[in-house]
């Protein structure tokens, strides 16, 4: 069993990553619920297909079974990441996402234990923020010792594609969340803190990230807190269905993504690093692409991991043209 089953891969996001799976050499098999726009994208691609809907869990497990890696670009994850993700615990196949709803997380920390049992690799964010913030973070925290605390910010720049922009709606949670002394308390939305990402200080507001769950896992910080600076029409407002499927090829040249990361460590030495990377969109696919050939490749261990953990600090800098600098 080598095969990449690529669940939503008619999506905008999961098009690209069949794209990049694909390019790569991997036996690639799509899968969704619209047979025609799957069967039509398959035989584009020249690739296996299968129609799958998410309501029979026995449908799921044994249409997964014939794959190595499930890789799930299907959202609003709040609906398909638990179906597919149990499913692929019972058939013995590995998880994968690009998932940035919280309650993605909490599931994966959940069955991290059955995961363990069954041989199977949960990695939800595979390709997107999460692999960004976790590879600078993680590069942050080599020089300081004990992480005592995380502050880091994401700069979104330009539009956000229809499904993301759905997921957003109807998957992310309301609160506005960080970690204290190891727990998830409420944060002011109001209050908003001065990050540098290379060309001057920018205004970031907290929001809620799975960061808040995947960098306490990798490095045990007590303290974290995650804040966005938005530029462009990154959270557009009213009817989601007016929107176009996602940002065209050169938006996604034009708008390139940067984050910011502040760690103190328990002597007080602060690390402040900053990512400069391609556009969101340009990135996600083509992460999620390369965490599949590598997962393909044996790189991986059973239970809930995260890219940087499971890769390396390094693995960002692999992808398209990244860099994390110190300030």
């Amino acid at each position: 069993m080598t095969a990449l089953m690529i669940y939503g891969a008619t999506g905008y996001t999961g098009r690209m990553t069949a794209e990049h799976a694909v390019a790569a050499g991997l036996d690639v098999v799509l899968a969704g619920r619209d047979e025609t726009r799957v069967a039509g994208m398959a035989a584009e691609l020249g690739v296996g297909y299968r129609v799958l809907g998410l309501d029979d869990r026995d449908e799921i497990a044994d249409a997964v079974a014939d794959s190595t890696v499930l890789l799930n670009c299907a959202g609003p994850f709040a609906r398909t990441a638990e179906p597919l993700m149990t499913a692929a615990i019972r058939a013995g196949a590995h998880y994968l996402d690009i998932a940035a709803e919280l309650d993605s997380y909490h599931l994966a920390g959940a069955l991290d234990e059955e995961a363990r049992a069954a041989g199977v690799l949960l990695l939800p964010g595979s390709g997107g923020s999460v692999a960004m913030l976790g590879c600078l973070a993680g590069r942050a925290s080599e020089g300081v010792g004990e992480v005592r605390s995380i502050r880091i910010a994401l700069h979104v720049a330009g539009a956000m594609s229809r499904g993301s922009a759905r997921s957003a709606t109807e998957g992310l949670t309301t609160r506005c969340l960080r970690r204290v002394a190891g727990e998830l308390v409420a944060q002011d939305p109001d209050r908003p803190r001065v990050f540098e990402f290379g060309d001057g200080p920018k205004t970031c507001f907290p929001t809620t990230l799975p960061d808040l769950i995947t960098l306490w896992r990798a490095t045990n910080a007590p303290d974290i807190e995650t804040y966005v600076h938005v530029s462009g029409d990154a959270f557009p407002g009213g009817d989601l269905a007016t929107l176009p499927e996602g940002p065209t090829a050169q938006e996604r040249r034009r708008d390139r993504y940067q984050a910011a990361v502040e760690v103190t460590g328990a002597d007080g030495t602060v690390g402040k690093y900053v990512l400069d990377t391609v556009n969101g969109y340009t990135f996600t696919p083509m992460a999620a692409a390369e965490a599949a050939r590598r997962v393909l490749g044996g790189e991986y261990r059973p239970g809930f991991h995260t890219p940087a953990g499971l890769f390396g600090h390094g693995f960002v800098e692999t992808l398209a043209d990244s860099r994390i600098v110190p300030l």
